[in-house]
């Protein structure tokens, strides 16, 4: 059953970030999981990325412009990214949803104990060895209702991973009153718990099917609607997603299996690369698929895209299905291959899902995103 954690209140503070979610204490008698080594600096210049054109240290695209671009190392925090008190502020509303109630998601949990003492096949190279186990979770709707909305008005949106996002919400206060974007309602929704392959974050994010956007519009949704006295938009070029690491992931695939639904989609360091579990024989790579084969050999779907990744971000060490640059770099060559409208920054001095660069970037990606809306 949903609970009402809040009624609404008004944006207010210093904007928060939305990042992937801390791994949880670890269960007593288990070994601790090492630290991971950070991840060598990529060279935006190298030969087999794509062509892109690097911008004045601090500058960024302009928003109607297609293409690949270099960020240089200093990222400016955009005036939209700031609080504003000459601006309407938007209202939130939040909710829990409980793994007991969803027919798409039960919860799993990963395994403590190693998968070699569960009978567990060995992957294929390149794989961690994991196993899951049935777990409960609550998870935390987050919708912002700027103050522009007018009630019983069918709505454009946008729905987040990872939630909830205050970076996102400070910035439509702002974006919404400059008139940059549309009056929108943003749905973020929080994961169903832990991270990687066998949790149940992993299989909501990193499974390369349309269910994650069926979830979403059959069972949150409909709540959003009614908890918040909304209507939004069926639309799908008044429908968005989001999301960074493996939010981003999903983010594409809901848009990409389910364009009737969505047709715009924003993603940092998206996680296009080989972490889907359980491994589907259809789509073997999981997330590499979108580049390796699902793009490519499919006609261009209708979709507007916005992308990011850091010269810092994951992967590096060798194995080349999960490096996040070069995941991100092969999705910008098959979208211009295929002749999509879409916008890919390569950020110099960055992390994975890098706070500066989010703080730098997101307004104009949010109204990249959304250009042309309510023109055709």
């Amino acid at each position: 059953m949903f609970r009402l954690l809040a009624s609404t209140f008004v944006i207010g503070l210093t904007a928060a970030f939305s990042q992937p979610p801390a791994q949880p204490p670890a269960t007593p008698g288990a070994a601790a999981r090492p630290p991971r080594a950070p991840a060598p600096t990529r060279d935006p210049h190298n030969p087999s990325y794509v062509q892109a054109k690097e911008l004045p240290d601090g500058d960024i695209p302009a928003s109607s412009a297609d293409g690949n671009f270099i960020l240089g190392p200093n990222h400016k925090v955009a005036p939209e990214m700031t609080v504003q008190d000459n601006v309407p502020h938007g209202a939130i509303y939040k909710f829990t949803m409980e793994s007991a109630d969803s027919k798409f998601y039960s919860g799993v949990a990963k395994d403590t104990a190693p998968p070699q003492t569960l009978g567990q096949a060995p992957p294929e190279p390149g794989r961690r060895m994991v196993s899951s186990h049935p777990a409960p979770y609550t998870r935390t709707v987050a919708v912002y209702v700027p103050k522009q909305y007018v009630a019983g008005t069918v709505a454009p949106f946008i729905v987040g991973a990872d939630g909830p996002d205050q970076m996102l919400f400070t910035a439509l206060d702002n974006l919404i009153a400059e008139k940059k974007v549309p009056v929108m309602i943003a749905v973020s929704i929080g994961n169903g718990s832990g991270d990687g392959p066998g949790s149940e974050r992993g299989l909501e994010y990193d499974t390369m099917s349309g269910k994650y956007a069926e979830f979403v519009e059959q069972e949150v949704l409909p709540l959003v609607e009614k908890q918040c006295n909304v209507k939004l938009s069926k639309d799908p070029d008044a429908r968005a997603t989001t999301g960074g690491s493996s939010g981003g992931s999903v983010a594409m695939a809901m848009a990409w299996f389910h364009p009737e639904l969505y047709h715009r989609v924003l993603t940092y360091s998206g996680t296009y690369v080989n972490n889907q579990f359980p491994v589907d024989p259809a789509l073997p790579h999981g997330a590499w698929e979108l580049h390796e084969h699902l793009i490519p050999n499919s006609p261009a779907k209708p979709l507007r895209i916005w992308m990011e990744v850091g010269d810092r971000d994951n992967g590096g060490t060798g194995d080349v299905m999960h490096d996040w640059v070069v995941a991100n770099e092969n999705m910008a060559k098959v979208l211009a291959d295929k002749g999509y409208r879409y916008q890919f920054v390569f950020a110099v001095n960055a992390g994975h899902v890098d706070k500066a660069v989010k703080q730098q970037t997101l307004p104009e990606a949010l109204e990249y995103v959304w250009q042309g809306y309510g023109k055709n």
